[in-house]
């Protein structure tokens, strides 16, 4: 029996700020992912910082949640088998220069930090990511 697998998606304020909204949203659809939420917002360096918290050893946890609080972004609940490695596939490596042709950031990412979107990299991540932005009534059923 095949499952359905839940994770969660941010658009990234770059992404916005290029006006991608709409061509990655398309891109989700036609891989066949389920939209069952979706908002756009902006979020405070101490939010970002909550979210990232498992990066906040690293070199580029200050770069990162400057950035991510730098502006707009829109974060997505996503539903598919096998949700979590097929979106990860469809976002492309976080360095857009090795990403693949028809990835999202080959198309929309800049650097490796203005990588355009971000996605859970497991299960137990994407329950905690959607828990952060949406609560459970939130989810289309």
């Amino acid at each position: 029996m095949k499952t359905l697998q839940r994770t969660l998606t941010i658009v990234k304020p770059d992404a916005v700020r290029k006006n991608a909204i709409g061509d990655i949203i398309e891109q989700f659809e036609k891989n066949h992912f389920r939209i069952l939420a979706m908002k756009m917002l902006e979020i405070s360096k101490h939010q970002a910082a909550q979210f990232y918290a498992v990066h906040a050893n690293r070199p580029f946890f200050n770069s990162l949640t400057d950035f991510m609080s730098s502006g707009p972004i829109v974060v997505l609940a996503l539903e598919k088998e096998n949700a979590v490695a097929d979106l990860r596939k469809l976002m492309g490596a976080t360095n857009p220069a090795n990403a693949e042709e028809g990835t999202i950031r080959k198309k929309w990412a800049s650097s490796i930090e203005h990588n355009a979107i971000h996605g859970s990299d497991a299960e137990d991540t994407a329950r905690f990511e959607l828990s952060f932005f949406f609560a459970g009534y939130e989810l289309a059923q």
